[in-house]
């Protein structure tokens, strides 16, 4: 026959409570890492000199840019893709995003040919860096929650690329 001895019960409580609290500790920091590893600029590194806006961004692990910036004065995640005619948004954002659909269009896309419809960013903002009146394409066939930025942006800045980096120059703002 065995006795408890006072308090033993409570040290197992917390002995357990401790365990629960450092595997969600664990699981948060992993899932924040997880988080950096597909998209390594949540906020962009900026400067600002000499009437240049530069705005450096690291690919992430499968050698894409993902950035977070902001339309019209709402945070998004941008993929960019120079392969983009425009910049393409799914149907979902643009609602939230209260974007005007435009005329009907069609764009050929990797899935073939889809109906789009035009709309207009007043303003787009990638780090330092701030573009107004882009052309865009809402697509109501595209999913997940990332804006593909397209030429009609990214002709207005310079950019470089060496290595794991990417660096976009605005001149004359």
């Amino acid at each position: 026959m065995t006795t408890n001895q006072p308090g033993q019960q409570l040290g197992k409580g917390m002995m357990v409570l401790a365990w629960v609290g450092a595997l969600v500790i664990l699981t948060a920091i992993f899932g924040n890492w997880e988080k950096r590893q597909i998209n390594p600029n949540t906020s962009p590194e900026s400067r600002i000199g000499n009437g240049i806006r530069e705005v450096i961004l690291e690919g992430n692990r499968r050698h894409h840019y993902v950035a977070n910036g902001h339309i019209n004065g709402t945070e998004v995640t941008f993929l960019l893709d120079t392969g983009a005619s425009d910049v393409v948004i799914p149907a979902n954002i643009a609602q939230q995003l209260k974007l005007r659909p435009g005329a009907r269009g069609y764009a050929m896309t990797a899935n073939g040919r889809v109906e789009v419809r035009a709309t207009l960013i007043d303003k787009l903002q990638l780090g330092a860096i701030t573009l107004r009146n882009i052309k865009a394409s809402i697509n109501p066939g595209m999913r997940g929650g990332d804006i593909l930025l397209g030429m009609s942006a990214l002709k207005q800045v310079e950019f470089t690329q060496r290595g794991n980096q990417l660096t976009l120059r605005q001149y004359g703002q």
